[in-house]
């Protein structure tokens, strides 16, 4: 009875201490893993449909209220021109209203004159690109002596811009699987995707040719914009 006890004890300690030898894998953590990471851009190119300008009319006086009051007079001159040209109350907004003093000095740094200057500028959306270089020749014959910041945009560009996302995906995704090929691995699950949008469109080039002191409308090109985005994707690789 002593014998078969004493076996079967001893049989239990053999497997103990077997199972103290072995060595179980643990998880990889996330430090551990292998991953490959790419980065791709998508482009969209679209005819602009609308346009943004600032449009502005400085004045000046002897005195505060003489130039305050020619100001005006433009300023409200300007913004009738603009309803009846289609340009809506709400495409029209001002972005700046300065007035401040301007001083003349002589040759020993004596104040010879002071002047007052004031500024009025408006922020214009126009949607009719038809009519943005004749709407701009007659606003600078109503008086505007200020034009600056012309820039076009697109109206719905989100279609355009879910194309650029696609677009930057796919590119990522052929960087992933020629740089993996190249180094010999395979991709695994995807661990993490971001993507991000360029902002505003970027034209291709600039308009030229301001020219609005002669006759016919001001030649303003609208040209191309880019819509771009960027996609970084990260793969894990066996």
């Amino acid at each position: 009875m002593k014998k078969p006890l004493l076996l079967a004890l001893l049989a239990l300690a053999m497997v103990g201490l077997l199972a103290g030898c072995i060595q179980v894998p643990a998880a990889l953590t996330p430090e551990q893993l292998r991953t490959l990471n790419v980065s791709g851009n998508g482009k969209v190119y679209v005819v602009p449909d609308m346009a943004y300008v600032y449009v502005g009319v400085r004045t000046e006086a002897e005195d505060v209220a003489s130039a305050l009051s020619a100001n005006n007079e433009k300023a409200q001159t300007i913004a009738n021109l603009l309803k009846e040209r289609g340009v809506a109350e709400k495409d029209i907004q001002t972005s700046a209203f300065n007035v401040y003093p301007a001083q003349e000095f002589g040759p020993n740094g004596e104040v010879i004159r002071t002047k007052y200057v004031v500024e009025n500028t408006v922020f214009i959306t126009v949607r009719d690109l038809s009519q943005l270089g004749s709407l701009l020749d007659a606003v600078v014959r109503a008086g505007a002596n200020n034009i600056y910041g012309i820039s076009f945009d697109v109206a719905d560009r989100a279609k355009a811009e879910a194309e650029a996302r696609r677009l930057a995906v796919e590119d990522a995704k052929a960087r992933a699987q020629e740089l993996a090929a190249a180094a010999g691995v395979t991709l695994g699950e995807v661990q993490n995707v971001s993507v991000y949008s360029s902002g505003s469109p970027i034209p291709l080039y600039e308009a030229k040719g301001m020219g609005m002191g002669g006759g016919g409308s001001a030649p303003i090109a609208a040209g191309q914009l880019v819509i771009s985005a960027d996609a970084n994707i990260t793969y894990i690789i066996r």
